[in-house]
């Protein structure tokens, strides 16, 4: 199996990161920086079905398939995510601590399978590090500006 962890810090009260993680208003502004997926039907509660909805390309339709295992605000987000419903899962993990600065941002996707896992993890883990580096600290920024 293939696995990647990204651990990134803020300097912003988890809270603020944690809305930026799961409000579903606020995350398509830094997936894909700025031009990623939406969720939909998405709650942080265990049990929720939701999906990351993006633009489709070759071979993919454009939709990532979600459930809900673990939630603790502003701490822990883990889910399912499943590229075909078809699909065994992969899971993401959020894992959001204090620090003197502001939050560690913990992102871990594990559970890839086979070449074509090892393939997705690589791809996965080049697009989500630009995410987190390039594409949420200016969100995060913005709602600092908000409140």
């Amino acid at each position: 199996m293939s696995e990647f962890e990204i651990v990134q810090e803020y300097p912003h009260p988890r809270d603020r990161v944690w809305r930026a993680l799961t409000d579903p208003a606020v995350v398509p502004r830094w997936t894909s920086t700025g031009q990623g997926g939406r969720p939909e039907g998405f709650v942080p509660e265990v049990g929720t079905r939701f999906r990351f909805v993006g633009k489709p390309v070759p071979g993919w339709d454009g939709v990532v398939r979600c459930e809900v295992l673990a939630a603790d605000a502003p701490s822990l987000l883990r889910f399912t995510w499943r590229n075909k419903e078809t699909d065994e899962p992969s899971f993401v993990t959020y894992r959001l601590e204090d620090t003197a600065a502001g939050t560690r941002f913990t992102y871990s996707h594990t559970g890839f399978r086979g070449v074509g896992g090892l393939v997705m993890s690589r791809l996965l883990q080049r697009v989500r590090r630009r995410m987190l580096a390039e594409g949420l600290p200016p969100v995060l920024d913005d709602l600092g500006a908000a409140a």
